[in-house]
């Protein structure tokens, strides 16, 4: 079964009808400190970190397409917040375990959607979620309370990891909750979401109506990326976008392949991640003397003064495991005669990181030590294990096993963990983070920013253990995850803080003045890394890591309009959007839409390209530019210098890109990169500038 659009297609206001498919899933405190710190402020606590004015952010309203919300949590508590916005025209639906008393001043409204659900899957099996916008997953909480979560002090992850004061980035904005993700039905629903369009179309078209300002879309397609009529989110976003409401989408978790990122259109804010300053060390002591530190949130320990065997998993496997995966502590994969009481080093890969703990715990092992393959190099996500255990980079999971195969007996022993800060370099771009190019339209760079994903405390669904396993019973009211899903309220709380300071802004130039402003350089000062070791780029991170104080006065602005995006839309494909604006006979290229960044596909040694800047900050300013061109291609930007007599002046540019012959083996490089900015002495205006030569 699937379900339609009722409308008939000819009708003006139905911009398409497609299949709704369950083919898209969620993407799944330290980290609004470690932002303020990139910026040279103290964090949280110090004043310049918000918007002048003691009520920043309190009148906007965020609506959240998740999975629901925990209303209990000590994150939404209304203590201190005025009235309602008189604008909202939300409510707030009833439910299982849900009613009105479950909304307050800080999540002012709830809705829950099932009925593209419901016809694909049947009823809602009540024991695996409520039927009201309540939580039973643990991930609309998350994400919720990242972006505007309220200062609560004394707050912790199970086993007391990453303890301190947790806060959402803009802890006085309101809360709308739409919930749109249902478990999959199966063996184990705890484990995924799933979220189809026809849902959240009827959450985006009912958020634009309640009145919120912001909406953040922690979900994204699970593999090809459908085209713009037939994606229900880029749908509903260029329906908010007309009403002025800014969306922000994460990227997806299927890094660190090319051409993976998700959520494409260019009126969507789409979100990359990467990692903050902190880690949990973990150390493990080998029978040969030498220390390999690992991280891990587990809050079980191995008894002390006393070594344990260690076995590699492919080493400890039950006949019949399949030859490329006997290394990954798969379901039913090892025999409990050779891991019992054993330390068991197992590989990430297929199957759930904590997944690979329990089958360790299943078969008798004392603990797990988890080891990177080389896609996933020194990026460690942390997870609280049902045993004890640690996670190792690439190099250290190598160090580990060649141990082993040169020992007769090998031994070793997993040390107190404890949480660290000011972990240098930082950040790192995250290598589950999808990566562009853009799979659509090669000529919208995506993703546009990056932003914290990486071992995120947030708070959690009391219904939902901190692993989601089967048998795992315990109860957290703040739990540590990683991917997209974590980031992308970073960058809604980041457009929250700029709506609250700008509400004239249109969502185009709120975006804008987040990308132009973003950096490519981590807090050090060089250049941002992958996890892998090498040095991250606009396919990995787009226009940078995100710094909200610098997006407040960003200096310049390139805006677009609904039509912009429809033209663009007609340009990209031939997609009409709108069946009352018919697709002009002859349309600019894709590239020529006024993006912030500049991405050229297919180039015929030369391409003009022209943008449009606004003038945000001062009346009179004069902006110059420097560029950097892209290896093998000259870049020149005409006129050199700006003048502008008053704030709101637009002034239109051309940038000339030429390929010049010198085609090294640096152009060996598929995506030859650089990048050109406008500074008036102050602001600095900086835009990517990619050239697609594969």
């Amino acid at each position: 079964m699937h379900v339609e659009f009722p409308a008939p297609a000819e009708r003006t206001e139905v911009v398409s009808t497609f299949r709704s498919d369950g083919r898209w899933s969620p993407h799944t405190t330290r980290s609004w400190e470690f932002v303020g710190l990139e910026e040279g402020f103290r964090g949280l606590d110090s004043g310049d970190w918000l918007p002048s004015g003691a009520h920043a952010g309190e009148n906007v309203i965020v609506g959240m397409l998740d999975s629901g919300i925990w209303p209990e949590s000590r994150s939404f508590g209304d203590e201190g917040l005025g009235p309602v916005p008189a604008r909202w025209k939300g409510v707030c639906q009833g439910g299982d375990s849900f009613n009105a008393s479950s909304c307050n001043r800080k999540v002012i409204g709830a809705r829950y959607y099932l009925k593209a659900y419901e016809t694909h899957h049947g009823r809602l099996n009540a024991t695996n979620a409520y039927r009201s916008p309540r939580d039973h997953d643990g991930h609309g909480t998350h994400t919720a309370s990242t972006v505007a979560g309220r200062a609560v002090p004394g707050v912790a992850a199970l086993g007391g990891f990453a303890a301190g004061a947790a806060s959402g980035g803009a802890p006085l904005a309101r809360l709308a909750i739409y919930k749109v993700c249902w478990p999959i039905p199966g063996p184990n629903p705890n484990i995924e979401n799933t979220c189809f369009d026809a849902d959240m179309l009827a959450a985006m078209d009912d958020a634009v109506g309640d009145g919120v300002d912001v909406m953040s879309v922690s979900i994204g397609s699970s593999g090809k990326p459908p085209r713009l009529p037939d994606d229900g989110i880029a749908v509903g976003a260029l329906h908010a976008a007309r009403h002025g409401v800014v969306v922000v989408c994460s990227g997806g978790n299927s890094g660190p392949a090319p051409a993976t990122v998700s959520n494409l259109a260019p009126w969507i804010l789409t979100v990359g991640a990467s990692s903050i300053d902190r880690s949990f060390n973990s150390p493990i002591r080998l029978g040969n003397g030498m220390v390999i530190m690992g991280q891990t949130v587990t809050p079980y320990q191995l008894p002390a003064n006393r070594t344990y065997p260690m076995v590699y998993a492919a080493h400890a496997v039950v006949p019949g495991t399949p030859a490329n995966v006997t290394n990954q502590c798969l379901p039913n994969s090892l025999s409990p005669k050779k891991v019992r009481g054993k330390i068991v080093v197992c590989l990430r890969g297929s199957g759930l990181r904590v997944g690979k703990g329990l089958e360790v715990k299943r078969a008798g092992g004392a603990a797990i030590v988890l080891g990177n393959p080389p896609m996933y190099g020194s990026e460690v996500p942390v997870d609280a294990h049902v045993l004890p255990g640690t996670a190792v980079s690439m190099a250290d999971v190598n160090t580990i096993l060649k141990y082993i195969n040169s020992s007769a007996n090998p031994t070793a022993y997993l040390e107190r963990s404890r949480t660290v800060v000011d972990v240098k370099p930082s950040p790192v771009m995250a290598q589950f983070s999808s990566r562009g190019p853009n799979v659509l339209e090669p000529s919208i760079l995506k993703p546009d920013v990056t932003a914290p994903g990486l071992n995120i405390l947030a708070a959690w669904s009391e219904a939902s253990s901190p692993t989601k396993l089967d048998g795992d019973n315990r109860v957290v009211k703040y739990n540590i995850m990683s991917g997209t899903s974590m980031s992308c309220p970073h960058v809604s709380a980041t457009a929250v803080l700029l709506k609250s300071a700008h509400p004239d802004w249109s969502a185009a130039a709120i975006r804008s003045a987040i990308m132009t402003t973003a950096t490519a350089n981590n807090a050090e000062g060089g250049p941002i890394m992958n996890g892998d070791g090498t040095v991250a780029g606009p396919m990995d991170y787009g226009s940078g890591h995100i710094r909200p104080r610098h997006a407040l006065d960003p200096g310049l602005v390139y805006d677009a309009s609904f039509q912009d995006y429809l033209i663009f839309a007609c340009a990209s494909g031939g997609a009409q959007l709108d069946h009352s604006f018919p697709c002009p006979a002859s349309t600019p290229r894709p590239y020529e839409l006024n993006y912030p960044s500049v991405a050229i596909h297919g180039l015929n040694r030369s391409a003009t390209v022209r943008r449009t800047v606004t003038n945000v900050g001062q009346h009179e300013a004069r902006y110059t530019v420097a560029v950097v061109e892209p290896a093998g291609f000259s870049v020149k930007v005409s006129p050199t210098s700006l003048a502008f007599a008053r704030t709101g002046e637009k002034k239109t540019f051309a940038i000339r890109i030429e390929a010049t012959g010198k085609r090294g083996r640096r152009l060996d490089r598929k995506y030859p990169a650089g990048s050109y900015t406008w500074s008036d002495g102050v602001h600095v205006v900086r835009s990517p500038v990619v050239v697609l030569v594969g």
